[in-house]
């Protein structure tokens, strides 16, 4: 799947809107999904959609691949979760917690209740926090974050790591789709033994080429006068929008209050 977020950054309906406003925005809703209660963080991932795919102007089937691939790594991490295995005379202990199980010899397999109830919380937070993710990668250009991230005092260094790596990524990407889809084409993939040998290709002439681009990256900064500090120029101005602004501290303040009304219908349980 190869999905231009560049270009969806520059082009989206927020563009407009200052980037601190919305790293500040997502920032806000991301540590909250991490500590609030599943309710509020499917309200956070159903409310971020929204700013994302209707307010931003995200299509809609760009944004669900990439939750999608995010619920493949969950389900992949589903088993180890919710499955268990225990000797038979451990069997009483944990009779409470199985669901379903089966005898293997002097073992219980079985379905956790704890563990589907872990499992579930797991994705609550996970899809929360993506969604915020999302939002921020989708509409706001990398190097004003990295701009954003500067003015409040993030360390330089760190902020050039962060730039390299980001650039570094997409090369690496769109490289292994080149030799991919080269590979593919040549039957490089017809069988399991050929597959094999394809991808061990793939890997080496990876490897090779992220060192030569990384070289050309070298001199080429070398050549220019690099000092240490890589600068990023941007002529593209702002506008405040109270329309948003309102909506956003609202809603955020909603599911701060419902988060601690959720806090005191379990301790009043308890």
């Amino acid at each position: 799947m190869k999905v231009q977020i560049d270009s969806l950054a520059y082009t989206n309906r927020l563009r407009s809107l200052p980037p601190g406003q919305k790293l500040s925005f997502a920032s806000i809703l991301f540590i909250l999904s991490a500590i609030a209660h599943p309710l509020v963080q499917i309200l956070i991932a159903i409310w971020m959609s929204i700013w994302t795919v209707i307010y931003a102007g995200i299509p809609v089937r760009t944004y669900f691949k990439l939750v999608y691939a995010a619920i493949f790594f969950w389900l992949t991490s589903l088993p180890a979760l919710v499955i268990n295995i225990t000797e038979l005379i451990s069997y009483n202990l944990i009779q409470k917690d199985a669901i379903a199980g089966l005898n293997i010899g002097s073992y219980y397999l079985y379905l956790s209740h704890h563990g589907i109830f872990q499992a579930a919380s797991i994705f609550t937070r996970a899809l929360a926090s993506l969604s915020c993710l999302y939002f921020l990668m989708l509409t706001v250009p990398f190097s004003e974050i990295l701009q954003t991230l500067r003015r409040i005092g993030c360390p330089l260094l760190i902020t050039e790591i962060l730039l390299l790596m980001y650039r570094f990524t997409f090369v690496l990407l769109n490289t292994a789709n080149e030799i991919w889809i080269a590979q593919t084409v040549r039957g490089g993939y017809s069988n399991f033994r050929t597959s094999m040998n394809s991808l061990a290709l793939l890997i080496g002439q990876l490897l090779k080429r992220t060192f030569d681009n990384y070289h050309q990256v070298l001199l080429s900064l070398r050549s220019r006068g690099f000092t240490g500090e890589l600068q990023v120029w941007h002529s593209y101005s702002y506008r405040q929008s109270y329309r948003y602004l309102i909506e956003a501290t609202i809603g955020c303040i909603f599911l701060i209050i419902l988060d601690l009304f959720e806090n005191g219908r379990i301790f009043t349980r308890i």
